[in-house]
This record gives structure tokens, sequence and C-alpha cells, in this order.
């Protein structure tokens, strides 16, 4: 298996697995995420492929695309009270169902940690749903720990 940037030819598998994440998360929360839909257009993840401030990775096995990483390059605000850095937040990691628990999700995440590195970042940032206590599980085990936690209320 190889990690490497998205290419427009991957676009109906991405799709395929967005649709995984997106049911994971309307399971979730049905009240936020709506089932039978994905993130993003064809159109839209074609912009985003040909975008160097969103990098797209997948891990392709053998010419099959069984995960996918979406990331994007942040600076923080530049403020006073805040060190000037440059973040690599991963706004979706995804692995085919039948390949979870078999090091496709550990590839794709070394694979981003290295590329931050390489473009000078200083660390690597994501959000985790409540509830998604395996996602929570998996990024624990690669050495993330909270960094902030985001609250709300339902009035």
């Amino acid at each position: 298996m190889t990690v490497r940037r998205a290419e427009k030819r991957d676009i109906p598998r991405i799709l395929d697995l967005l649709s995984q994440v997106l049911e994971i998360h309307a399971a979730l929360r049905p009240d936020f995420f709506v089932p039978g839909t994905t993130k993003y257009s064809p159109d839209e993840l074609a912009a985003i492929l040909g975008n160097d401030a969103t990098p797209v990775y997948v891990a392709d096995d053998g010419g099959e695309v069984v995960g996918y990483v979406f990331c994007a390059i942040h600076d923080r605000p530049k403020k006073p009270y805040v060190v000037p850095a440059r973040t690599l937040y991963i706004d979706d990691l995804c692995v085919d169902g039948d390949r979870r628990g078999k090091g496709t999700g550990e590839a794709l995440f070394r694979f981003v940690c290295a590329e931050a590195r390489r473009l000078g970042c200083a660390d690597v940032t994501l959000n985790v749903w409540e509830g998604n206590d395996a996602a929570k599980r998996f990024y624990e085990k690669m050495g993330m720990k909270p960094q902030a936690t985001k609250m709300e209320i339902n009035v």
C-alpha cells in the first residue's frame, strides 16, 4: 500500500468513502447530519483536489483507494498574543469499513505528519465528534491529545 496525493480519477471512490463517513456521523448526530448525502459534490471535490492549500491524500492498495485524508493548511492569526505558526488541519480521515484495524489509518496519519514537517507546520490538528469513540481511541493511539473542547447546548 502507498499513500499519495489524490487525483481526479480517484473522485468516484473518494465519494464512496465520504458516504461511509457521513453515515457514521449521521448515526451519531441525526440532528446535524443528513443520511444518504455526501460532504462534497464531484465538482467541489475536483476543486479541492486542485488546491495546494487543501491537499487530499489517498491510501492506494494495488490501484484501489482504501482510505483518504483531507487536509487544510492554516496559519495562526497574526495577533500580538498568539505565537505565529503553520498548522496542518485534518478535516476528514476515512478508511474503508472492510480495511479498518489493518494499518491503513495509521499509514495515512503518519504520512500526514511527515507532510506537516515537510511543509514547516508546527502541529497537526483535527476535531472529533463526541460519541465517535473509535476515532478518539485511534487518534490517542497516534499520540494526539485534546487541545480544546467545543461545547454546545440545544435550545
